[in-house]
């Protein structure tokens, strides 16, 4: 076992995955409309509060199939949701909104197809969703959602990159167990407190909370 996990933390580490080619691919399936910034913030409130519930039903199934590190990833990927669903919510109400959000019920299939949905899904947010709404809270002149719009993309590039580094290694992961950290302020998943702070924020690493193996 113990060689195991050394096996699997070091090709965790070094498991090549490009992020843009990921989002690229995904990028030119989709393109959307950004109308006001107002809008773009429920738009990205429901999607995260979505995301939240979908990961936690995908952690669920991660455990019960014995992905037991996997499911700590996906649980740390639904915090993170919550922080950019949380933060989005707050602006909203600073410019007269009100945050709504209409969760559906979550299609959960095998651990694998859940893992691969969920690096498509932050790969498109962090290569064309964000982008364009940041575009849009630049042209209004809205410092609050400009900096939650380019922590969000950030932080959902590093997700992707933190799944892609799981599907790569699915296999290995198995019968393990991990523990992963969020940022709360950007949403940043880390899978070691290595850095004194946040690459993408700044947050000093003890501010992080701790997703519990199991």
């Amino acid at each position: 076992m113990a060689m195991k996990k050394f096996i699997f933390a070091t090709l965790l580490a070094a498991a090549a995955c490009s992020l843009m080619l990921c989002a690229k691919a995904y990028a030119q399936e989709k393109t959307i409309s950004s109308g006001s910034t107002l809008n773009d913030l429920m738009a990205a409130y429901n999607a995260e509060s979505n995301s939240k519930a979908k990961y936690e039903a995908f952690a669920k199934k991660a455990n019960a199939e014995g992905y037991d590190a996997l499911a700590s990833l996906f649980r740390a990927g639904a915090m993170a949701e919550q922080v950019h669903m949380e933060r989005h919510a707050d602006i909203i109400k600073k410019l007269g909104g009100t945050p709504k959000a209409e969760i559906k019920t979550p299609v959960v299939r095998s651990t694998k197809e859940n893992l691969e949905e969920a690096m498509e899904q932050e790969a498109y947010e962090s290569a064309v969703i964000y982008p364009e709404y940041l575009k849009q809270a630049e042209k209004e002149g809205i410092e609050d959602a400009i900096a939650a719009f380019m922590y969000a993309k950030e932080a959902e590039a590093a997700h992707t990159r933190a799944y892609a580094k799981m599907l790569n290694n699915i296999d290995l992961s198995k019968g393990l167990t991990k523990a992963f950290y969020v940022c709360p302020l950007c949403g940043n998943i880390l899978d070691a407190l290595v850095l004194r702070e946040c690459p993408i924020c700044g947050t000093n690493k003890e501010k992080f909370r701790k997703i519990a193996e199991y």
